[in-house]
């Protein structure tokens, strides 16, 4: 068929049905086009014949060539194929190194320096750094400052951040901290930041270095403990050392109320949960309340003048005096020689930190009868008027009792019960213990608080010491000795605390020393609850043997203790110190109790002299006692008795 030829029906029919066919199963293409604003030029139908087989044709070449490629790589030379192979190894050798690196980096900062690195994260992470808080001050019972916290400064140099000379800052700040400018320079180079160069700067100090505005200086301000009053009242007030540690005194025992809390809204949170005190309040008190004690600064410093005197004189290395308001066991005045400026403790030796007056246990001796005499009478054993003989000297269970005057004054021969207390006789005394079971003075000693800690709001404080009950009542000589004051031991504290009962009317009261937290405007915030006073004697009891202590001080062993216009009970005591295997010839504890006034018994005075050398207990302690009684009646405006002193 040549190309004039027109097609046959047949086939122009096979055309055009292959046509339709397209037709139905293409979309319609100018309404696409007209959606999507594009304009086509249109093809005859040959032209679209040849664009729709090429697809097709695309294929095929695309099947060939990826063909004719594997092919190439096929017949690649063994060379290439080794090269890809040695790339491919490099690669994963690197990546090998890479990740034991890592491994290893890993292992060093999570086991090795795990825990070195959470603190620092720790560290860096916290919101707000502790703040110090002051602690709340001590007042004595007339408001009087003990302690207090005072702001001071810690200055630091970071000399990078210098922008004048160090040669002129150091001159600068030479001149405040009266220190050569030569030092301070050198100091400085030492390092580039964090450089201490002062301590414990006062207020006034610190704000004329950052008026100067020095860039490169740092004040960074806390507290540290006042104590105005010095030595005054160290015994009860105690110390805060440099690590703000309370080491004595009510600042240790009274931790828990000194320790000022910070209000829940007044914390932060930190990061790692715990609560700082925000920075802006950090150096504001929360509250405005004081620790008050029952001393009386006035009566404190009175009392150690005394003692000192009286150590000084007879060359006594210690000595203790206290002054209890029997009505309810308020210390008005404690106080141990040699003390301490608690500014200074550094200073001092560890020895002066404890206050023996509670800490250290002796045997009271002669002071110790009345209470014996007390115990007599409560349990009917004696009566105010009986009559002893008094030998002299006696043999207990094989073991000899002399009278101290013995040697010289021989035996007095009969006593009443009151000669037996004036003379102070030690073989008297035996006879009135005699009168008694020996269990039965057991109990009553047992019943006083022997064996027992007193319970005073001081720390430190000891038990004192008695047999037991066993060893007690196995021999006569048990009941002997203890009746004049050896054989047990107690301290200080405690006999001025059995000699309160006398002066009550026979009520056990529990010595202190605080009086209660109290505001500004003197209100009471909070008061100790203190033990209920516990009757042991009648207050017929205690007349009785305060009328016979106080014929000691009229005509007996306490004259030495005698105020003109004033009546005092009182009683002596001269004790042996127990050197481990009896009973030493020359160390002694001499000692006097003061009851005042007589006539109506309030103030207990007690004083305590270890190894004096020479004296007795009315030589060397009565006269204390006496000067303290005077001070006494000066700060309290005491007026003269009244009435008439009981003959017996």
């Amino acid at each position: 068929m040549d190309s004039t030829t027109p097609p046959s029906s047949e086939g122009v029919g096979r055309h055009k049905r292959r046509s339709k066919k397209r037709q139905q199963t293409q979309p319609d293409r100018k309404p696409f086009q007209e959606r999507i604003g594009v304009s086509v030029r249109l093809s005859d139908p040959k032209t679209r014949h040849r664009q729709e087989a090429a697809p097709s044709s695309k294929r095929k070449q695309r099947r060939s060539s990826t063909k004719a490629k594997n092919q190439g790589e096929m017949s690649l030379p063994a060379s290439s194929q080794l090269a890809n192979r040695f790339r491919l190894m490099v690669v994963g050798g690197v990546l090998l190194v890479g990740g034991l690196g890592l491994g290893l980096n890993l292992f060093k900062l999570q086991i090795i320096q795990g825990q070195e690195l959470g603190e620092r994260a720790q560290q860096q992470q916290k919101v707000a750094p502790p703040a110090p808080i002051p602690r709340r001050p001590i007042t004595d019972r007339n408001g009087n400052l003990l302690a207090i916290d005072r702001p001071v400064y810690t200055l630091y140099a970071h000399p990078q951040m210098f922008k004048k000379p160090a040669a002129q800052i150091a001159d600068q700040l030479g001149r405040i901290l009266d220190r050569p400018a030569g030092e301070l320079e050198g100091l400085f180079k030492s390092g580039d930041t964090g450089i201490r160069v002062a301590d414990f700067l006062a207020q006034e100090v610190g704000d004329r270095i950052a008026t100067e505005s020095i860039d490169g200086l740092e004040l960074i301000q806390n507290f540290t403990r006042l104590y105005p009053q010095q030595d005054v009242a160290a015994e009860i007030v105690g110390y805060i050392d440099v690590d703000k540690q309370a080491q004595a005194g009510v600042e240790y025992s009274q931790q828990n109320l000194l320790e000022r809390s910070v209000p829940e809204e007044d914390l932060e949170e930190t990061s790692d949960e715990e609560k700082t005190p925000q920075a802006t309040d950090s150096l504001q008190p929360v509250d405005d309340l004081h620790l008050q004690v029952t001393i009386d600064t006035r009566l404190q410093r009175a009392v150690r003048s005394a003692l000192k005197q009286q150590m000084e004189q007879y060359r006594a290395p210690r000595g203790t005096v206290m002054v209890m308001d029997a009505r309810d066991g308020s210390l008005l005045s404690l106080v141990s020689e040699p003390s301490y400026d608690p500014n200074k403790y550094y200073n001092f030796d560890l020895a002066r930190f404890k206050n023996w007056a509670l800490t250290d246990i002796y045997e009271p001796g002669s002071t110790f009868k009345p209470i014996t005499v007390a115990i007599a009478l409560e349990a009917g054993a004696v009566q105010p008027n009986s009559v002893f003989n008094d030998e002299g000297l006696v043999y207990v269970d094989e073991w000899p009792i002399a009278n101290a005057d013995y040697e010289y004054a021989g035996g007095r021969g009969s006593l009443t019960l009151t000669e037996i207390v004036q003379y102070s006789s030690n073989v008297g005394m035996v006879h009135v213990a005699a009168q008694m079971q020996p269990e039965v003075f057991y109990s009553w000693l047992e019943r006083l608080g022997l064996g027992q800690p007193v319970g005073i709001d001081l720390p430190f404080a000891v038990p004192s010491q008695i047999k037991s009950q066993v060893e007690f009542t196995a021999s006569p000589v048990n009941s002997a000795t203890t009746a004049f004051g050896q054989g047990f031991a107690l301290t200080p504290l405690q006999l001025l605390q059995l000699h309160g009962t006398l002066a009550n009317g026979g009520k056990l009261v529990t010595p202190h020393v605080v009086r209660g937290l109290y505001n500004t405007a003197g209100e009471a915030f909070w008061q100790p609850e203190l033990p209920l006073p516990r009757q042991v004697f009648s207050s017929k009891t205690t007349k009785t043997v305060l009328a016979m202590m106080e014929e000691a001080v009229v005509d007996g062993t306490g004259k030495a203790a005698q105020i003109s216009g004033y009546r005092i009970a009182g009683k002596t005591g001269t004790a042996q110190k127990s050197d481990g295997y009896g009973y030493s010839d020359y160390a002694k504890v001499v000692s006097f109790v003061g009851i005042f006034p007589a006539e109506a018994p309030r103030y207990v005075v007690l004083a305590v002299v270890d190894e004096p050398d020479g004296g007795s207990g009315g030589a060397v302690a009565a006269p204390i006692v006496k000067l303290v009684i005077d001070a006494l009646i000066a700060i309290e405006g005491i007026p003269p008795s009244q009435v008439e002193r009981t003959q017996n």
